[in-house]
């Protein structure tokens, strides 16, 4: 919590001497699943993502985008066994303006471990000592903004560590998220 505070922080004091500074909020669907060389029993979950945002501009084209958000991940598997793995997620995204409000993006993620539950037959088994308490991830996207604020976006996470915390699996995260959210 500590190491989320402090680059919250950070982002927040590099957000206010920008320029010209946007905040926002954003909510929409996870589609996450998990890869790796034993992953292939696995399913996707479907869960949510929510959070804020500040869109720091600086050209017309180009802009700077941390992101704090509560994102739900995870995955099923074929014995419904549900595995339910959910993060504070902070990506900072470069956006390129293309052409009249839509944009690319692309940038690096840090994931710190909020919950990781095991759910079957309807009992729940806390699962959180054995996974990693932070995760690495490459995000690429795109989106569409409007001249109200309102924007939507469609976003791939593509883990670059393990979950599993000791001897693994290669299990990493792959979500795709759509969003909808509103600059202020």
């Amino acid at each position: 919590m500590k190491k989320l505070f402090t680059i919250t922080m950070a982002l927040i004091a590099f957000t206010v001497s920008a320029q010209n500074v946007t905040f926002g909020a954003k909510a929409g669907l996870n589609f996450a699943s998990m890869t790796g060389d034993e992953a292939d029993g696995l399913d996707g979950r479907t869960a949510f993502h929510l959070g804020v945002t500040a869109e720091i501009e600086l050209s017309d084209s180009f802009s700077i985008q941390p992101e704090l958000l509560y994102s739900g991940q995870g995955f099923t598997a074929d014995n419904d066994v549900t595995g339910k793995v959910d993060y504070i997620n902070i990506p900072v995204m470069a956006k390129f303006y293309v052409g009249d409000g839509f944009s690319l993006e692309a940038g690096p993620q840090i994931g710190f471990l909020a919950s990781a539950k095991s759910e079957a037959g309807g009992e729940s088994i806390d699962i959180k000592d054995a996974l990693k308490s932070t995760d690495f991830a490459l995000n690429l996207g795109a989106g569409y903004k409007l001249d109200s604020g309102l924007n939507f976006g469609l976003r791939y996470s593509i883990g670059l560590t393990d979950v599993p915390d000791g001897d693994s699996n290669g299990f990493k995260h792959s979500v795709l998220q759509l969003s909808v959210g509103f600059n202020f």
